[in-house]
């Protein structure tokens, strides 16, 4: 193989390895636009849920790998924030598809990431076994999501998120 062939094939590589780390940062920066619009629901539902200060510290802590979503009305509030985006169908317990995919749209999202995002989070939806319990369920989900993000490196940084959130008010 010539020089010309292996600058070439490098070229090629770094190309490739570009246009890799920019879909991922663009992912990241559609996930961290969701993020901020998913939580502008939040005060609406702290206040008709009730929740308590130690929900709102998981909300805020929601993206940190390290952090273990554990409380049940911390899924009865992600519930009730998709419910105020018209992202699920309360009545059937399911995330609504449409809605989701157009909501990940509005916000950078091309088609076929926001199919990507639908299906990991129909994916988790059918993970996790129907519970009589939704905020049970909606934790569950919201937790094989978080995990199938940090796999891809989407996570937002809490720091960036907290900054966005506190602009907006």
């Amino acid at each position: 193989m010539g020089i010309r062939s292996k600058l070439g094939a490098i070229a090629f590589c770094l190309t490739c390895l570009l246009l890799h780390v920019h879909r991922a940062s663009s992912s990241a920066e559609v996930v961290k636009k969701l993020s901020v619009t998913f939580a502008k629901a939040m005060d609406a539902c702290k206040k008709e849920l009730n929740v308590g200060d130690h929900i709102l510290q998981e909300m805020q802590n929601f993206w940190r790998e390290e952090y273990d979503l554990v409380h049940r009305d911390t899924g009865c509030m992600l519930t009730c924030m998709a419910a105020k985006h018209d992202l699920i169908v309360l009545t059937e317990d399911r995330m609504h598809h449409e809605n989701a995919h157009a909501f990940a749209k509005a916000h950078g999202a091309d088609d076929d990431l926001a199919k990507q995002i639908v299906t990991m989070l129909h994916d988790c939806e059918t993970d996790n076994p129907q519970q009589e319990d939704f905020c049970l369920r909606a934790l569950a989900v919201a937790k094989c999501f978080k995990t199938k993000i940090h796999a891809l490196k989407w996570a937002p940084s809490m720091e960036e998120l907290l900054s966005e959130v506190m602009s907006d008010m």
